[in-house]
C-alpha cells in the first residue's frame, strides 16, 4: 500500500488555483483545454474512487458548474478510500484493461501526478511530487511504457539537466519543457 493523499492534496491545490478565465487554455494534451483537462480529473478521480470501493463507476462526463468543490471533495474521498486495506483486494478495471487492485492504484496516482503536472503547466501554477509518488510513476511506465516509448506515445527528448520529474513526464511521452502559447 501507498497513499495517494499527497497527490490528491497537490492536485487539489492545483484545481484551487485555476481561474475561471484559464478554462479555454491549452494544455499539454493536445486535444484538451484546462476545461476538459479539469473534466478528466473529476472523471478519473470518481472511477478510482468506485474501483476502490468495488462499485458500480459512473462518472460525471463533462465538466460540473460547481467544478471548484466538487472535484476536491471527489480527491479527498480518492484518498481516504485508498488508505482502506479492502481497496487494495481484488481486481479493479482502468481505461478499459483488467489488473490488480494494487496495480489500479499505481494508475490512479499516475493519473494524479502527470495530469497534476499538466494542469500546473497549462495554469502557470507551480508543480511538485515526492520521491515515493515518483517511484510509483517509474513503477507504471515499466508497467505499461514499450521499449524506446512511454505509455502514451515515443518518449520525449529531456535536458542533460533534466530533474526527476522532467524525466519521468518525459518517458510519459511528454514534453516536458512544454509551455502554453502566448494569450
Amino acid at each position: 500500500m501507498f497513499d495517494l493523499g499527497p497527490a490528491a492534496t497537490t492536485m487539489s491545490a492545483l484545481v484551487a488555483g485555476t481561474a475561471d478565465d484559464q478554462l479555454d487554455r491549452p494544455t499539454p494534451c493536445s486535444d484538451w483545454t484546462v476545461g476538459d483537462l479539469l473534466a478528466h480529473i473529476h472523471q478519473f478521480s470518481s472511477v478510482f474512487t468506485t474501483n476502490a470501493r468495488k462499485a458500480p463507476v459512473h462518472p460525471p462526463t463533462s465538466l460540473v458548474d460547481d467544478w471548484r468543490t466538487a472535484i476536491p471533495a471527489q480527491l479527498d474521498e480518492l484518498a481516504a478510500v485508498w488508505r482502506e486495506p479492502s481497496a487494495w483486494e481484488g481486481r479493479a478495471s482502468a481505461g478499459g484493461v483488467d489488473m490488480s487492485a494494487e496495480d489500479n492504484a499505481v494508475v490512479a496516482i499516475e493519473e494524479l501526478t502527470v495530469h497534476g503536472w499538466d494542469l500546473a503547466r497549462s495554469t502557470g501554477q507551480g508543480f511538485h511530487a515526492d520521491g515515493d509518488q515518483l517511484d510509483q510513476i517509474d513503477r507504471f511506465v515499466a508497467m505499461f511504457g514499450q521499449e524506446g516509448d512511454g505509455p502514451f506515445g515515443p518518449r520525449a527528448a529531456v535536458p542533460a539537466d533534466a530533474d526527476r520529474v522532467q524525466r519521468l513526464i518525459a518517458a510519459t511521452g511528454r514534453d516536458p519543457l512544454w509551455q502554453p502559447s502566448a494569450q
